[in-house]
């Protein structure tokens, strides 16, 4: 039971990452190139950037420090994940692949099919973590190291610049690079870093004690303080999307000092509002996010081909809602099903 309350919040903390990602893909995909260049367009933007996959990569990598897997559970689950991420392409691309095969669009298919987005990373992560972890045991301070040493190293590569080498559906994964590459290893591994090195280390802090400590609260509101006052950094960088996903090291602390700041505020706000039906729903999206993310891309990338950058404010807003609900409802089929079928075992 104990375990079980601590996981409460991590859990939605991805809730929360996942129906922003979900809002900024219809924005992408969907809406009017004059409603993306928007003030709005920017918002969510925004809080489909730092609040969303960062986060969540970020989380995911305490969820795995937490359930102490050993390194091979680690890898072959890291395979899964990858390779069901290239599925999970195919899958979302259906009606554009039709379109390329049968129509004669000119695209090329692999761009898509190799997409380098969250899932993909997830295994990867998985597979580097293994290996890190059978190397450096519970030494924290190599996950925080390399976490650092990554961002560092990102800044070595730009966006377009494997766009044409011969092996740039391979590199597109680990250095980006390419204009399908969203999520390259390098720099996204960091936060998985973070988040795996921070769990090791509350295992020796009072977390919640440390959190009432008043240098703790200073620290926070000096960081929020610095934040505000770049705020047009982080804003610039979060919605310049080759920046966000292509990230230079002063953006990585930027994200971070963000990040800190906002799991606070959403943790006060967790202890006050926890039993409410948006917290429980929120815990629910978090503990079956790969299933309502999967939903979610199927529905939202086969949708988008027809209707790409045709979309109003109005009808935005109503794709959100309908997403959201019809994913939520069939993962919660999905889940149900799968808990009657292990039951019968």
């Amino acid at each position: 039971m104990a375990n079980k309350i601590r996981l409460e919040f991590p859990d939605r903390l991805k809730g929360l990452a996942v129906l922003f990602m979900i809002q900024v893909h219809l924005m992408e995909l969907f809406t009017k190139e004059t409603i993306f260049s928007s003030t709005l367009g920017s918002v969510s933007l925004f809080l489909g950037g730092i609040p969303a996959a960062p986060v969540f990569m970020l989380v995911m990598g305490y969820f795995l420090a937490f359930g102490k897997k050993n390194p091979k559970a680690m890898a072959t689950r890291g395979m899964r994940l990858f390779l069901g991420g290239i599925l999970l392409n195919i899958g979302l691309n259906a009606h554009l692949l039709y379109n390329i095969q049968f129509k004669d669009w000119q695209i090329n298919p692999w761009n898509y099919i190799f997409g380098v987005d969250i899932l993909p990373l997830a295994g990867l992560s998985l597979l580097a973590l293994a290996l890190i972890q059978k190397l450096a045991k519970k030494r924290i301070w190599i996950y925080f190291g390399l976490a650092f040493a990554i961002a560092l190293l990102s800044n070595f590569f730009s966006p377009l610049q494997f766009e044409n080498h011969s092996l740039r559906y391979v590199l597109a994964f680990f250095s980006g690079g390419t204009s399908w590459s969203y999520f390259p290893l390098i720099p996204w591994l960091t936060y998985p870093l973070l988040g795996y090195g921070f769990k090791l280390a509350v295992h020796k802090l009072d977390f919640e004690s440390l959190l009432k400590k008043i240098w703790i609260k200073i620290g926070l509101f000096i960081i929020a303080l610095i934040l505000i006052l770049s705020a047009g950094f982080g804003i610039d960088n979060s919605i310049i999307l080759t920046d966000y996903y292509h990230f230079n090291f002063l953006f990585f602390l930027w994200s971070i000092g963000f990040i800190l700041v906002w799991i606070y505020l959403l943790y006060l706000i967790n202890k006050q509002a926890k039993n409410t039906l948006f917290f429980i729903y929120l815990q629910f999206l978090g503990k079956n996010v790969t299933v309502i993310y999967v939903i979610q891309w199927l529905l939202i990338g086969n949708i988008g081909t027809a209707i790409y950058k045709t979309q109003d404010t109005g009808a935005w807003i109503f794709w959100f809602l309908n997403i959201s609900i019809i994913s939520s409802v069939l993962t919660y089929l999905w889940t149900k099903n799968r808990s009657n079928k292990s039951k019968q075992i």
